[in-house]
């Protein structure tokens, strides 16, 4: 069964850091990424995985944001440093069966999303 779980949300400072997990219950996605919503704005993509290794990622987290998986456990990871008030979203994990991008990861299969707070 298809499944993402998402964990690893919190609330930190401005300035802190996060690491995100998203289980995919032993399922294999092509592409995998992260997207985010937040309050009163439209979900964004915000990292995307390639089983090649390739990534890419959104302008407003590149040098902060790194995204990874542990193939072996089927664990993704989102890492977030140096995290802004404009980073407060809920974040989901997403599952792709094609190339994605932070853009066409927005049709992805998703999770249910963890919470991240940053405050100033």
């Amino acid at each position: 069964q298809q499944q993402l779980v998402e964990s690893g949300g919190g609330s930190v400072p401005a300035g802190g850091s996060l690491t995100l997990s998203c289980s995919t219950n032993g399922y294999t996605y092509w592409y995998m990424g992260w997207i985010r919503q937040a309050p009163g704005k439209e979900h964004e993509g915000v990292a995307v995985l390639g089983t090649d290794g390739t990534s890419s990622y959104a302008d407003s987290v590149k040098g902060r944001f790194a995204i990874s998986k542990d193939s072996g456990k089927n664990i993704l990871y989102l890492r977030m440093e140096n995290l802004k008030p404009e980073d407060t979203a809920m974040y989901y994990c997403a599952g792709a069966s094609f190339t994605a991008t932070v853009k066409s990861i927005l049709r992805a299969r998703r999770g249910q999303g963890t919470e991240v707070t940053v405050f100033s």
